[in-house]
């Protein structure tokens, strides 16, 4: 017995399914703590439909976001602080230091905002701030040790989801 054809299916079934294979990762990533790779979707002939990589990509999008909340164990690191957390992860990656204004800026955000973004990435143990030695006025923001093996690590997951997610697909 094959798939049902993706096109039999309206917008709102679609999004029902959708959200009851939500429900279904949810219980099985909290019986065994690792989530399983996301579910790919074939027309009946077996072959990946354009809605089918769409749904394949959400699942996947969905399943890091997953990973980022468990791996990090906050839902504090979201939207204007996890850019921050990006950022920070690729100006280590080239060498370069960001001042709590370049933070700000790049995550968007006025910067009373982001300093209490750093204050908070602080109090997790991911960041640590210093000061400029060239210039007293700036305050440098890098990862810790600790911030930079968690943002490594987390990466490694996010590889490891995205291979299973191509392979299911192939």
């Amino acid at each position: 017995m094959g798939f049902p054809r993706m096109q039999q299916f309206s917008n709102q079934e679609v999004a029902e399914l959708k959200s009851r294979i939500d429900e279904i990762h949810d219980l099985l990533a909290g019986r065994s703590g690792e989530l399983p790779a996301p579910p790919t979707y074939r027309n009946g002939g077996g072959e990946v439909s354009p809605q089918s990589v769409l749904l394949n990509q959400l699942s996947l999008s969905i399943q890091m976001r997953r990973i980022r909340r468990n791996h990090f164990g906050s839902a504090e690191l979201a939207g204007p602080i996890w850019d921050m957390m990006l950022d920070l992860m690729l100006a280590e990656s080239h060498d370069r230091v960001l001042s709590a204004s370049d933070l700000a800026t790049g995550a968007g955000v006025p910067l009373s905002s982001g300093l209490r973004m750093i204050t908070t990435l602080e109090r997790l143990g991911l960041v640590q701030r210093s000061i400029d030695a060239r210039d007293r006025r700036r305050t440098i923001v890098r990862l810790t040790e600790s911030g930079a093996e968690r943002m490594a690590s987390y990466f490694e997951k996010i590889g490891v989801a995205a291979q299973n997610n191509r392979t299911l697909a192939a």
